[in-house]
């Protein structure tokens, strides 16, 4: 039996940057997946007038194995390259990211107080119970497990490029940097946006609430997107939390005096 690499081939998913006016956006993508998980944002925010950043993240887009040589810090340090390209352009930066890509935009706020506002949709700061677990203990055994189709994620997986696997020394790296973040939350104290889809089974939904409940921002708030799965940002309901995006970025960046 064979298996598919990559799913859905033919979309984009490279790194790409979209100029625009002087407030920025940057969109981190998610484990596993391409910058194909935040165009559908990326577009929406950029035919608004915004400037649009997203890097495609090391060992992404290539093989599983690519991503099994990656640590938590290679894509900490691509990101922080992505936001130092951003921020010459732009006055102000706005942080966002699904999923792993919600981790390493809360991470790069922490490190980086003069960002706008931190944008997280269904953040992977809890996966199920025991997959970290289970990864520590195979990965040096095992290089990666296959993902099983949910039909319930059907809208979102047609939009979705990225691995047909789970890379498990990969998995270990999440686990490593989902520490690293929880350690971090308070001093996020930016503007903060968290969006979380209500059947959400690739991660613990509880995971929002946890960012919600320990990041330091005086200004925060949580959406649920109810008949939205994982990938809510490109799921049934993406409309409804690109406009609260939309919403969330005009009154955090109008409050800003330039």
């Amino acid at each position: 039996m064979t298996h598919e690499i990559i799913r859905n081939l033919h979309l984009e998913g490279d790194t790409f940057f979209w100029k625009g006016g002087p407030v920025g956006v940057l969109l981190i993508h998610g484990y596993t997946a391409t910058t194909a998980e935040v165009r559908l944002l990326g577009h929406f925010l950029h035919e608004r007038g915004y400037t649009v950043s997203g890097p495609l993240l090391p060992g992404h887009g290539t093989t599983p194995q690519d991503m099994n040589r990656c640590h938590w810090q290679d894509w900490t340090g691509a990101v922080e390259q992505a936001y130092r390209q951003i921020s010459t352009r732009c006055d102000r930066v706005f942080v966002g990211g699904e999923s792993m890509g919600g981790l390493l935009a809360l991470y790069l706020a922490s490190e980086h107080p003069e960002v706008t506002g931190a944008l997280i949709y269904a953040p992977a700061l809890r996966v199920q119970p025991g997959v970290i677990l289970m990864a520590r203990l195979f990965a040096p055994f095992v290089p990666m497990t296959y993902k099983q189709r949910n039909p319930v994620d059907a809208v979102a997986d047609e939009r979705w490029k990225g691995y047909a696997a789970n890379p498990l020394r990969a998995a270990v790296q999440l686990g490593n940097l989902q520490q690293q973040v929880r350690r971090c939350l308070p001093r996020v104290r930016q503007p903060l946006l968290i969006v979380q889809g209500r059947l959400d089974t690739a991660i613990d939904p509880r995971g929002a609430e946890m960012v919600y409940r320990e990041a330091g921002s005086p200004v925060k708030e949580l959406h649920w997107m109810e008949h939205s799965t994982h990938c809510v940002i490109l799921d049934r309901e993406w409309e409804q939390a690109s406009a609260l995006t939309l919403s969330f970025i005009e009154r955090i960046a109008g409050q800003v005096v330039a």
